[in-house]
């Protein structure tokens, strides 16, 4: 069973952020341009919250709101639900689904080091069930890998 630490080796530990005081045109530019669905809030080099594409859909476009006159704050999630590099990402799979969400920043020691989407961990997941399997047909034939 792989680590999150391990999803971050192979991914990188890049991390885009914005402040609650920016516009959500601009959060949502940004997450365009990185090809993300959230992205981390942060304020005085601190994680308090996260903004996501469903947070947008649900909280600026069916209120009809003003994506370039609302600010981040007023739409983030701010209950933060976060992970350790050390965690099992089985562990990471099973909080995502009791908690609904999409998107988990990694947080070792106070610092952000990382974050995993569900796409990450499901990727991660098949991949070492193809490896498994592999070695299974290997041990199958009897040929040594």
């Amino acid at each position: 069973m792989q680590l999150v630490n391990n999803i971050l080796k192979h991914k990188g530990g890049h991390i885009f952020s914005v402040t609650p005081n920016e516009t959500v045109y601009n959060a949502i530019a940004q997450m365009a341009e990185k090809e993300v669905g959230a992205l981390l809030v942060m304020e005085e080099g601190r994680p308090v919250g996260i903004i996501s594409e469903r947070d947008y859909t649900r909280k600026v476009i069916l209120k009809d709101k003003s994506s370039k006159a609302a600010v981040v704050a007023e739409i983030m999630t701010t209950r933060l639900i976060s992970v350790t590099s050390a965690m099992h990402i089985d562990d990471c799979v099973a909080l995502m689904k009791r908690h609904h969400i999409r998107h988990l920043p990694v947080i070792d020691d106070g610092e952000v080091t990382g974050m995993l989407s569900l796409r990450d961990l499901f990727s991660a997941i098949i991949d070492e069930q193809a490896d498994t399997i592999e070695q299974l047909q290997h041990y199958v034939r009897g040929e040594v890998p």
